[in-house]
C-alpha cells in the first residue's frame, strides 16, 4: 500500500483511522492545528533526518507562505485551494534562493546561515506594508473550496486539512523511500563517497532544501487559512526551534516521528495553557526526559525495539 511496509502500513492505517474518528472526540480546531504543525514538522524532518541538514531558519518558509496565503485569500480574493498552493511555492521559491546559499556549507555553519537567513525574513515581514506589521493579517476568510465547499464550518474545514495532510505524507514517504531518496540517505551517511560514486550531491541537497521548504510554505499557508490570520509570530525564529523540539520528540529520520512529535508538543501547549509560563518550563522538562530516556525520539525507540522501521 502505497510502498509501504507492513509495519509501515499498520502504522498509517492507525494513524489514518485515528485522523477519522478525532473529530468526534477532540476539537476540530484543535486537531487542524495538530495537522498543520505534523506537515511542517514533517517538511523538516525530510531535511535533516533524511539529508543531514540541520536548518534553525524553517520559520521564514512557514511564516512567508502563512502570509502569502492570507494576502491572497484576503486582498486578491483567491479561492482557498489556489491561495495554499501560492503559499507552498513561495516557500519554494523563497527556498532556491535560500538552499542555493546555504548548502555551499556544512554542519554548524549551514545552520547559522539558515537562521540569518530567517531573521532577515523576520525583518522583512516586520517592514513590508502587505503584513500589517505586529498587527499581521487578520480576519482572513476561508472562502469555498472549489467554490462549492464552504470551509467556514469547521469539520468541512478539518476534513480539508485531514486530506491535504494525508496526501502531502504520502509523498513525503514516497520521496525518502524513492531512488533520490536512496541518494539522499547515502549523503546523509557519507557525503564524499557519494560523490566519489558520480552523484552531484549539491544538486540533490538543493532540491531536497527545496521540497522541505515548499511543504513547510503549503502547511503555513494552510494554517493561516484555518486560523484566520498571519502574525509575526509564524516566522519568529522561536517557530523554527519549536519545529526542532517536534521532530525530536518524536523521532529524527522516522516517517511517523514528527506526526507524533506534534501531537505531543501543541498538546501540551493546549492541555497546560492555565498554567501560563509555566507551559514553557513543562515543555522543557518534557524534552528533557525525552532526549534521556528516548535519544531517537518515542517512534525511533520503538521502531529499535520492534526491530522495524517507522
Amino acid at each position: 500500500m502505497f510502498g509501504f511496509s507492513r509495519p509501515q502500513s499498520i502504522a498509517f492505517l492507525v494513524m489514518l483511522a485515528l485522523v477519522v474518528v478525532a473529530p468526534y472526540v477532540l476539537y476540530p480546531v484543535f486537531l487542524m492545528k495538530v495537522l498543520c504543525f505534523a506537515l511542517f514538522a514533517c517538511a523538516f524532518n525530510l531535511l535533516v533526518g533524511y539529508v543531514g541538514l540541520l536548518s534553525f531558519g524553517h520559520a521564514a518558509y512557514f511564516g512567508l507562505g502563512a502570509y502569502v496565503t492570507a494576502y491572497a485569500a484576503k486582498a486578491w480574493h483567491l479561492s482557498p485551494e489556489l491561495a495554499v498552493v501560492l503559499g507552498g511555492l513561495t516557500g519554494a521559491a523563497l527556498g532556491v534562493v535560500f538552499g542555493w546559499l546555504a548548502i555551499r556549507r556544512q554542519g554548524i555553519y549551514f545552520a547559522m546561515i539558515t537562521l540569518a537567513l530567517a531573521q532577515m525574513v523576520y525583518f522583512f515581514c516586520v517592514q513590508a506594508p502587505f503584513t500589517g506589521g505586529e498587527d499581521g493579517i487578520q480576519n482572513v476568510p476561508r472562502g469555498h473550496l472549489f467554490g462549492l465547499i464552504s470551509l467556514n464550518n469547521d469539520m468541512a474545514a478539518y476534513w480539508t486539512v485531514a486530506v491535504v495532510f494525508i496526501l502531502v505524507f504520502v509523498l513525503i514517504h514516497r520521496i525518502v523511500h524513492s531512488p533520490f531518496g536512496q541518494v539522499l540517505k547515502a549523503i546523509r551517511e557519507n557525503e564524499p563517497r557519494a560523490t566519489s560514486l558520480g552523484y552531484r550531491t549539491d544538486d540533490y541537497k538543493l532540491l531536497a532544501f527545496i521540497l522541505s521548504a515548499g511543504i513547510a510554505g503549503l502547511a503555513g499557508g494552510v494554517k493561516a487559512l484555518v486560523f484566520g490570520i498571519a502574525t509575526l509570530t509564524d516566522v519568529h525564529f522561536m517557530m523554527s526551534g519549536e519545529v526542532v523540539l517536534m521532530t525530536l520528540l518524536g523521532g529524527m529520520g522516522t516517517i511517523f516521528g514528527p506526526v507524533l512529535g506534534a501531537l505531543m508538543s501543541i498538546s501540551m501547549e493546549n492541555y497546560l495553557a492555565e498554567f501560563g509560563a509555566w507551559v514553557s518550563v513543562t515543555q522543557g522538562v518534557v524534552f528533557v526526559v525525552v532526549v534521556l530516556a528516548f535519544r531517537r525520539g518515542v517512534i525511533g525507540e520503538l521502531a529499535a525495539k520492534l526491530k522495524v522501521s517507522l
